[in-house]
């Protein structure tokens, strides 16, 4: 074997692993009002701070697939919220409970606050479905 091509399979195997796009299936979704936006988030910033992936699909009934490009491997969690009347931020009622759907990754749960980062966490290899939930 010569040493040029032994050089290069061992350049492939220490290189590091590409971003990819993530697709994340949200559920639940309960009318084609606006749109549904996520956001993949690393430790620091989930889930209210300034999350660099985003993705936004057209509001179906039940379910759509958002494409989030560039996502790089390691350890994220996704927010996701349904934007009906199309003002972009997620609104909130006067106890500081989402007035629209929402949802996080891994069905992380709000109690008392938003969800831990650990609740949420997954690798991009990972199924990334989201359920929404909506304020009575």
């Amino acid at each position: 074997m010569k040493p040029g091509w032994l050089l290069a399979c061992a350049a492939l195997a220490v290189a590091p692993a590409r971003a990819a796009n993530l697709d994340v299936t949200v559920t639940g979704i309960r009318n084609n009002q606006g749109r549904v936006v996520v956001a993949i988030c690393d430790r620091a910033n989930f889930p209210k701070g300034a999350c660099r992936y985003h993705g936004q699909a057209p509001a179906r009934p039940g379910a759509v697939t958002v494409r989030v490009a560039g996502v790089p491997p390691g350890t994220w969690a996704a927010a996701v919220y349904h934007d009906e009347v199309g003002n972009q931020p997620l609104r909130y009622g006067l106890l500081g409970a989402p007035r629209q759907g929402f949802g996080f990754s891994r069905d992380a749960r709000m109690r008392f606050g938003p969800p831990r980062f650990e609740d949420a966490a997954f690798t991009p290899d990972n199924v990334v479905t989201v359920p929404l939930h909506y304020p009575p």
